[in-house]
């Protein structure tokens, strides 16, 4: 591999650990927020996860994450794994309430 490419995979190797590491930290904080309930905060922070997963797609289509940074990578991706978990975990009985209030397919509306 020349010097060019490897001095500009070095380049590109923190920017794709930094979109890795952004995704943890906002998949920590949507943790944080179902822990208090706090849904809003919880669908902010997915939203942001979606952009953060969209920017690392596109960026990872060009360039491959350098090989010291693999394991960074696994441990990242776990954590976000058993975030997620949580999270689902925390959802469940709020998102329970939203199937009780549909019937048939049909919204029904509390007065």
């Amino acid at each position: 591999m020349s010097e060019t490419n490897t001095a500009s995979r070095d380049l590109v190797a923190p920017a794709l650990m930094d979109l890795y590491r952004a995704i943890e930290d906002s998949s920590s904080k949507m943790l944080e927020a179902a822990k208090s309930q706090d849904w809003n905060s919880v669908v902010q922070h997915e939203g942001t996860c979606a952009v953060l997963i969209e920017q690392l797609r596109y960026s990872a289509k060009r360039k491959q994450l350098a090989a010291e940074h693999r394991r960074e990578k696994a441990r990242i991706m776990q954590r976000i794994l058993h975030n997620d978990a949580q999270i689902r975990i925390l959802a469940e009985p709020w998102l329970a309430q939203f199937d009780h209030l549909a019937v048939n397919g049909q919204p029904q509306f509390i007065h």
